[in-house]
């Protein structure tokens, strides 16, 4: 009798959980300004709700879709020609707050730089298991560079430097994980000093956030006034926190409150208890993510399990520290917990991919 797989019965907790957290959350925070609006339902938390089911749906179908087919030219090149099409197209869409990152449907956005993301994951995990004994060789590296550079260049166009960073930081990762010998690191370290300098000392108002997050007390009102505002919320809520719902620095102190800033919230309403608890579960997620890839049967589900994983934790890493000062401010999303469709919805399909690896242990 075959086997019937079983996915990660801890893994799929730890989702659960924090969806459903993250839609309290998004009530919570954002219920100022929804009361403003004089609305009877929180559009916030309805649009979140409703990428949830999209999301669920999504994670459920790919739950069940064995990730092996994705290991074949026409899947991988034909998910990474669709999001080199959308990062492209989105650049010509209209502007918001002097960005170009959504396409609108409606009552609804779209990122396409969150579904890159997995493309550009999946690429890398077929490149590593097709040449995994030339890694320290162009036939590796080369396409790989390229790839990443290309849609980390569009996306820094949008302007989304952060996420653009991410994209760099989880390529690096899988092929380091995969052998990638130490010169490399040195040689990319030699090319990120003038980057950084190009794409943050030489853009004003980079360069005035990086001094912000140096010292953000010299001016409050200003440059300094998001990372100031979050870290009094993370201050006033103690150990144990204000209550759920008893948040001040919502009440348009801190901006962003249900996106950019959930987790400071987070902290002032359920205190340090409730800040760790979500570090808990992010640490788990990390655990039961790695796990997957280490026990998954091919390469290619290895470094997609660990590509995933990466991506969704680093993002959390982020946020989290931009919340306590620890980074200058970034609209990077808090995964499954932040206001915002696209990154919810995707962030489900990737939990979808490796649940399914876990059930191939």
């Amino acid at each position: 009798m075959a086997k019937k797989l079983a996915f990660d019965k801890w893994l799929f907790t730890v989702i659960v959980l924090l969806v459903g957290f993250g839609l309290v959350m998004v009530y919570s925070a954002s219920a100022a300004v929804a009361r403003e609006r004089g609305l009877s339902v929180n559009p916030f938390l309805a649009k979140q709700a409703a990428a949830a089911v999209l999301g669920c749906l999504l994670m459920a179908a790919l739950m069940h879709l064995d990730y092996r087919r994705l290991r074949n030219v026409p899947v991988v090149y034909g998910a990474l020609g669709l999001a080199l099409l959308a990062l492209i197209a989105v650049l010509f869409s209209p502007e918001v707050n002097g960005t170009s990152r959504w396409f609108f449907v409606g009552p609804f956005s779209i990122q396409p730089s969150e579904g890159a993301k997995i493309a550009l994951v999946l690429f890398l995990a077929y490149q590593i298991d097709r040449k995994i004994d030339h890694v320290n060789h162009k036939t590796l590296l080369l396409p790989c560079a390229v790839v990443t550079g290309l849609f980390g260049a569009l996306v820094v166009l949008e302007p989304d430097l952060g996420s653009a960073v991410l994209m760099v930081a989880v390529s690096f990762t899988m092929v380091f994980l995969a052998g990638l010998a130490w010169r490399y690191l040195i040689a990319a370290a030699a090319v990120v000093i003038p980057l950084v300098y190009v794409l943050v000392i030489a853009v004003p108002y980079r360069r005035e956030r990086l001094f912000a997050f140096l010292d953000p007390e010299k001016d409050p009102l200003n440059t300094g006034y998001q990372a100031l505002q979050s870290l009094i919320a993370v201050g006033s809520g103690g150990v144990t926190g204000l209550g759920l719902g008893g948040s001040m620095q919502k009440q348009y102190f801190l901006p962003y409150p249900h996106s950019d800033f959930v987790f400071a919230i987070v902290a002032e309403e359920l205190g340090m208890v409730g800040a760790l608890a979500v570090v808990g579960l992010f640490m788990v997620f990390l655990w039961r993510g790695v796990r997957a890839g280490l026990r998954a049967p091919d390469l290619f589900g290895r470094y997609l399990a660990w590509g995933l994983t990466t991506s969704i934790v680093m993002q959390a890493i982020i946020n989290t520290s931009v919340a306590v000062a620890l980074l200058p401010t970034k609209g990077i999303p808090l995964p499954f917990i932040s206001y915002g469709g696209s990154s919810l919805v995707m962030t489900l399909a990737a939990c979808g991919l490796l649940l399914n690896i876990s059930e191939h242990a």
